[in-house]
This record gives C-alpha cells, structure tokens and sequence, in this order.
C-alpha cells in the first residue's frame, strides 16, 4: 500500500463520471511517475482507494454498486451534504427531513461503510440566508455526527463559511476522527482542529490560492491528506477534475514544505488509513 495514493474525498458516483467510468478508473490507477529532486522518478504509483462521499440519499445505491464492481479501490461514505440539490439552479440549505431516507441506510449498510460524509456546515450567504436555514443545518450535522459516534466511525466534513463553528460543534459533540475538506480557516481555527486531532485534506485548485499556502505551511504534515473533490476544485475551474490530478496536490504541498513528494505521498496515505480504517481493508482484500 506505501507505493499508492489515498484520495481522501473524491465523488466518483456524480453524474459527471457516468459516461466513461471505465477510462477514469483507468487514469485513476495508472497515475503519472512522481519525480524526485535530482530528475530521476520512481515507480509508477496509483491510486490505491477512493474514499467515496455521497450528498444526498439519492446517492447511496450508486456508491455502494460502485464499490461491488471496483472492491479493491472504491471505500464508501454515506452523508447528507449541507446543500441539496449540489450545482443545480434548485440548490438549497439542507432540511431535517432529507435525512429521514437516509438514516435507516446508515445501519443497514454500516459494515460497508468507511466514513459518515459528507457533512457539515455551509453558512455562505447565498446558501442559507436565514437563520432557519443555518439551524437546520446544523439539526442535520448533529445527528449524522451522532450516528458516526454510534458506528464508530470517522466523518468527512464540509466547511464553508463556517470553519471555526463546524470544529467547535465536532469538539463540543465529542468526535475524535475527522476530515475537514478543502479546508479554508484561518491558520489559528485550522491549529484549534489539529489540537483535537482533526486531519486536513486539499484538493488541486488549492495550486491557485495564497490563502492555502499559508495554511498547508502551519498544518503539520501528520494532520495532512490528499484529495481531489473530483468532479470538482481540479486545476483548471472549467475543466471536469478527475482522481488522477491527486499527484498535482502532492506536488503542490511537497513544493510548500520543501519535501520530496514521495515523502508527502507516503505520510499522507499513512495519515489516510489511519483516519480511515476500513478503507485499509478494503484495499487489502486484494
């Protein structure tokens, strides 16, 4: 498994993947050689899991089919996403009962599961304007971090516009394990979450901000974890982000804290299997 990357928070069931699945995976697992720093690069290395999470309970068979046909690479996450209706002009603050569906599926399937995500807050303005909208929210987070403490399992977390809330809840709840995604705090509430032994991921299009440098340079690497977001947050904002671009994230935060990429391909798996258990197993099962 050290030869493999980890992508800690990809959504390989999204519509937008549905076409050339195949050719994807493919891509996935046949990842570009990793160069060190006197020219010379080292074996190929792939992707070894997908940590796959799901926003609404629409998701969840396509997840779980997913892992049926790719066992050795597809490590299932089912969650209730802040926003409904992700991308589309219908979008919305998440409400209680979009989880009614979901929460018998979570003990039903719980032996398949790897994570409770993807969850959260997303307090952007135009996403939840009221405050009606930011209780619901967070009514929804609470029980799925409650259900995750339940099935002794980690969450994979959203934050927008809500950084310092989403860890003081998750503190406050009681949850040891979590990943925040494309994490984008500030330094200090970001420190407040590795105190609480919380992980970090970054996705490609963190290559195009300043703010993350600052954070990938504060956060130690033992709290870091690759991620791609795909279909979202890859390179190129117009372009369909795929879990092959994880090697651009590696570089980018090898680059920030002057290590081999290697080095960071290997601990951040290390801190991935960690956090993620099962999904260990998964791959294992080879």
């Amino acid at each position: 498994m050290e030869n493999g990357f980890v992508d800690c928070h990809c959504h390989i069931s999204a519509n937008e993947f549905e076409e050339d699945l195949e050719e994807v995976i493919k891509r996935t697992r046949e990842v570009n050689r990793i160069s060190s720093p006197d020219g010379k690069s080292s074996s190929q290395a792939g992707v070894k899991t997908l940590v796959a999470v799901t926003e609404e309970v629409g998701e969840f068979s396509r997840v779980l089919q997913l892992q049926d046909s790719y066992p050795d690479l597809v490590a299932p996450c089912f969650g209730v996403h802040p926003l409904q209706a992700s991308g589309g002009p219908q979008q919305r603050s998440v409400k209680p009962q979009d989880l009614d569906a979901a929460l018998p599926q979570f003990y039903d399937h719980k032996e398949r599961l790897v994570a409770i995500g993807e969850i959260g807050l997303d307090f952007t303005p135009w996403c939840a304007p009221t405050q009606q909208d930011r209780d619901d929210q967070m009514n929804v987070f609470i029980k799925q971090l409650s259900i995750a403490k339940e099935l002794d399992l980690p969450v994979n977390v959203h934050s927008r516009s809500a950084a310092k809330v989403t860890i003081d809840t998750m503190r406050e709840q009681g949850i040891s394990r979590a990943l925040l995604h494309n994490f984008a705090g500030k330094p200090s509430v970001a420190l407040e979450g590795v105190k609480a032994g919380y992980l970090f991921s970054f996705p490609p299009a963190v290559c195009r901000s300043q703010q993350r440098k600052k954070l990938i340079k504060q956060i130690p690497l033992e709290h870091i974890c690759l991620e791609t977001d795909s279909p979202a947050l890859g390179p190129d904002k117009h372009v369909r982000n795929e879990p092959s671009n994880i090697t651009l994230s590696c570089h980018y935060i090898a680059d920030v804290k002057g290590l081999s990429p290697q080095t960071v391909r290997l601990v951040t798996a290390q801190n991935a299997y960690r956090l993620f258990p099962k999904a260990n197993r998964c791959t294992s099962d080879m």
